[in-house]
Order: C-alpha cells, then structure tokens, then sequence
C-alpha cells in the first residue's frame, strides 16, 4: 500500500486489501471511496470485503466505480460531493490511483488553476497533463493529439500480450513494439488448481510485470478506455493517446462476481472460496483440510468461461485429498453446472464419469447459481427443465467451490471492436479482425469458439505474431490457428486426463497413444502439469519460444 497525499483532506493509493484497513485507521483515515469497479482482475478483492473490514475499523465506505479513461462529469461531481459530506480525512483507491486522482482533477476545475491541479498530482506521481485538453478545451477530441505512436501496440500483458511480443521480436528483432497493461503483477493462472489442490504455494504462480516484458519493448503502465480504430488509436485513462499501425488485443476476461447475488458479501468466508481468485485459492485447500463431512458444492456458470474443465479439478482435487483422509464417505459431494454435459468433447467423458462414480459426486445439470446466503449456508440455483421452463432450488452447504459468470472486459463489450455479444469479433482461422484489417485479437476475451485456456493463447499468439508481421509486409503468406486447446484435468492428485483438441472438438493429441493416452488418466499427465508446463510457460511461452507451437500457414 502506497498512499499519496493530494490536500489536507484527500489522498490516493492503489488497490488496498482488506488486511490493510487497520493500518489504514491508524494512519488517521476516516473514510475510504473505492473508485474500481469489482471483477477487474483475479487479484482483486471486492468492494464489499474491504467495506466489511471498514466498518470493523470504524471507517466509513461509499463506491463510486469508473471503468478506466471514462470518468464523466457527473462522477466527478458526486466525488466532490462525497469530499464535502465524508468524515475527513478521506482515503481514495483504484487499481494505480489514476482514476481517483482523475476525479479530483475534474473536480477541482473551475476552483483551482490548471496549473495548480497538474503540480500537485505530479507531487503525488501522476501525470494529468492529458486532461488539460479535457478540462481546457472541452470541445476537442481526445484522439487529436497522440502522446506516442508504435508500429505496433499490444493491448494486455497477460499470457496472450507478453507471448506475441516475444514471438514478433524472435521474428523480427528491433520491431517497435508497446504493451498496454496496469498490473504490476502477471500471474500463472493454469497454477491456482493446484493451489486450491495444496500441491503449489500461490508464490509460484505470481511475477512481477517488470520483469516479464520482453527487452526492447516498451511498457505503457496504464488502463485503456476506448478505441478509435478509424484513426488508429488506442484511448488511455487520463485521457492519453497511443497511436498504432498494428493492433494487438489481448485483455482477457472479466469475473463478474456481482453476477450472483450476495457472493461478494460472503466470499472468503463461510465455506465460500473460488480458484478463479489469487487470494480465495489458498482459501479452497484450507477448506479442504479442514472438511469433515456434509454438504460440498461445486458449481459451473453458462459458457463461455475461462478454462470449462477447472470446476471439475477443484472438485476432483478435493474428493481425492478426502479419500486420503477418510472424509468422502461423510460426503455429498455435488456438481451443479448451467451446461448439459459433463465435458464438451466426448471421447474424455468416460474417464472423467470413473472418478465421477468412484468418488460418489451428484451430478445435477442445467443448474445455473444465482444467490448465495453466507450466513445461513444457502446456495440457490435456477433449475432449466425440458420444457424450457426454470424454478429457483435452495440447496444447502458446508463447503462451496464458485465459478463466477464471466464476460468481456467493459472497454472491449462498449468498444467498435465488439461483436453482439461482446467478443472481440475475430476471423476464427487468422485471428485477423473481421472490419478493422490491422487489428488482431486473441486469448480469452476473443470470439474465436475455441477452448479459453493458456494452452490456445500458446498456439495463437505465434500465429498473430507471423500474420502482424504479413500485414507490415514481412511475411509473404498467412499463417492459422486450428482452434487448438488443452485441458488437463486433474482427477486424483498425481494423474490426469489430458485433454487435447482443435475446433469442433477434433482430438489433437501432442505425444503418441504409447507415450500418453489423453483420454485415460496419466501419471505422465499430471508431471507435465506439475513439473513441465511451469517452466514452459516463464521460461519457453513468455520468452517466444514456440516449442510445438510452430504456426501453420494458408495455402
């Protein structure tokens, strides 16, 4: 935590934790403002956790969310309000401060001169010289003047971002190339199975940015807002410009949290976890070791979702670790998901359906979670019947593993990138997009109807990296992506189900059926998830090495 003093009354920081509230009372604040809307990223906690924490320490708490670069004039009329009616002084936050500093800059106009406003931000290590034009000059456009122009930009410094940088420079050494992307932190998320599993300690899952970005490449440390494709710009928080030949969007998913009614209330507690947060992982295996017996769920929220085969590892992780321990016989264990099969590609099923029965999980299909209530244990799902009808069930628990529904991130659903259902709209073959010819999409936030997992971001980032460099006028032929994902599935700890497979559900097996049968459960299976693709993703993925990832070309 690193707050910064803006006035006697107001300060900034990044995101705080919950953990950071006492600290945050003995500093001397009265009041927090959360000005980041929950479900950006898989480190975040929700506004009502550090809310929950706040009214503990005797900290009063309001949100006011703004999606990154779109802070409006209303909000930042109702940050001011709050200013005048919080108990001072007041504490700030977003994912960097930008945003709150951003609304204090705005609100501030007309009160204090610009230049006021700029130095004292810049005091506290933000640069608001881009909102001059906003705050001066309120009929231009933002997209008129660019703070830095690229040959080519990249949106997202995730698995998908940082991959086709490395492949564009292993290509094309020299190439001017710049990563969009606020985090400071880039995570192995494949790892927060065996997380929630006990096998790896969160640590091992989690880098720092700085170190990742490839040499050579330059890193913008900022939020995009929007896009203006018909001028080739990409619009930042703080109103900055970044101006591009080649596009590369990258920016994952969004964890709607909020999508199920009073889960940000309870998660963390009560028997409530999820893999698909940093922090709540080491939650679900302190679960685990702690379960005697009774209710445990496991839920799948309606596709598509980042990595469909992770409900069933936490599950089938857990089960084996209560085996071991002599608990499963006191168990219900129970599988409720929105979908109508078990796994989407049917030749694994079987294998999957030997665990299923040998460890005595319910299956229950067409189940979609739509509340919780943590203090009374409760859980409640809309049941989908044949008929097309839909009742509400409340079902209770003692332990619940929760996949959040999720989407694509606001900036990209608003953005003239999008197609109907907010995907990036994509040509599934190059990953070219399909009205904008410089702009490529790919990884997790794409419409491509491929599996959402690091493994197709390994094999479509090489593809995206050959088909920029064909668009520059380097590469005399297309490269394609085949659809290609990979799924492993942990169904015991030390064996797993390999599933490997292109679009359509064609099985794509890496290794021979002698070496490796991925539709039957493997010890050599679970070492390449264990000890291989670690290493493989920081060392050989992230580093552009494109071992067994070599692109196909058209024609």
């Amino acid at each position: 935590m690193n707050i910064k003093q803006l006035t006697a009354n107001l300060s900034v920081s990044a995101q705080i934790m919950p953990a950071d509230m006492e600290e945050i009372a003995a500093a001397g604040f009265k009041s927090i403002i959360c000005n980041r809307p929950d479900g950006e990223a898989g480190d975040q906690p929700s506004f009502r956790e550090v809310e929950q924490q706040a009214q503990t320490a005797g900290i009063e708490a309001r949100y006011l969310p703004v999606i990154p670069g779109q802070v409006a004039n209303a909000q930042a009329d109702e940050f001011d309000r709050l200013l005048e009616d919080l108990p001072k002084p007041v504490l700030a936050y977003c994912r960097s401060g930008m945003r709150s500093t951003t609304l204090w800059g705005l609100s501030r106009a007309g009160r204090m001169s610009t230049g006021e406003i700029l130095t004292r931000a810049e005091q506290a290590g933000y640069d608001l010289s881009a909102l001059v034009r906003r705050i001066n000059q309120s009929n231009a456009t933002p997209f008129d003047v660019a703070d830095s122009t690229h040959k080519v930009v990249i949106v997202g410094g995730g698995a998908a971002g940082i991959s086709v940088a490395s492949s564009l420079l292993a290509r094309q050494p020299g190439l001017d190339i710049a990563i969009i992307d606020p985090a400071d932190v880039h995570y192995y998320q494949p790892g927060w199975t065996l997380v929630g599993g006990g096998v790896f300690r969160p640590a091992q899952t989690a880098r720092v940015m700085g170190s990742l970005i490839p040499r050579g490449v330059r890193w913008i440390k900022s939020a995009v807002a929007g896009f203006e494709p018909e001028r080739n710009a990409v619009l930042l928080e703080g109103c900055r410009v970044v101006k591009y030949e080649q596009l590369v969007v990258c920016p994952g998913l969004k964890l709607n949290w909020d999508g199920i009614e009073g889960l940000t209330d309870t998660l963390g507690r009560n028997g409530v976890t999820s893999n698909y947060r940093y922090d709540l992982a080491p939650y679900t295996w302190e679960l685990v070791e702690r379960f005697k017996g009774g209710d445990a769920i496991f839920t799948q929220p309606p596709m598509p979702i980042k990595c469909a085969g992770a409900p069933q590892k936490a599950m089938y992780l857990s089960c084996d670790a209560w085996r071991h321990a002599d608990v499963l016989k006191k168990s219900n264990v129970q599988f409720r998901s929105a979908g109508a099969v078990l796994f989407g590609v049917a030749e694994y099923v079987p294998a999957l359906m030997e665990y299923v029965q040998a460890y005595g999980i319910d299956l229950n299909f067409g189940q979609t979670l739509t509340a919780i209530d943590g203090g009374r244990k409760i859980a409640t799902f809309a049941v989908s019947s044949p008929d097309g009808s839909s009742q509400k069930v409340e079902v209770p628990f003692d332990m619940i593993h929760v996949v959040p529904p999720q989407t694509a991130p606001d900036f990209i659903r608003s953005s003239p990138l999008a197609d109907p259902a907010g995907w990036i709209d994509v040509d599934q073959s190059t990953l070219q997009h399909k009205r904008f010819a410089n702009i490529f999409g790919l990884g997790d936030a794409a419409n491509s109807p491929n599996a959402k997992t690091a493994a197709a971001a390994r094999k479509q980032a090489p593809v995206v990296a050959h088909n920029v460099l064909h668009n520059l006028g380097r590469q005399s032929v297309q490269a394609r992506y085949n659809g290609y994902g990979s799924c492993p599935l942990t169904v015991e700890r030390g064996k797993i189900v390999l599933a490997e497979f292109n679009y359509g559900g064609k099985l794509a097996p890496s290794f021979p059926a002698w070496m490796l049968d991925g539709t039957r459960p493997s010890r050599l299976a679970w070492l390449l998830k264990e000890r291989i693709l670690p290493p493989l993703y920081w060392e050989g993925m992230l580093k552009g090495h494109e071992w067994l990832a070599q692109p196909e070309m058209v024609g």
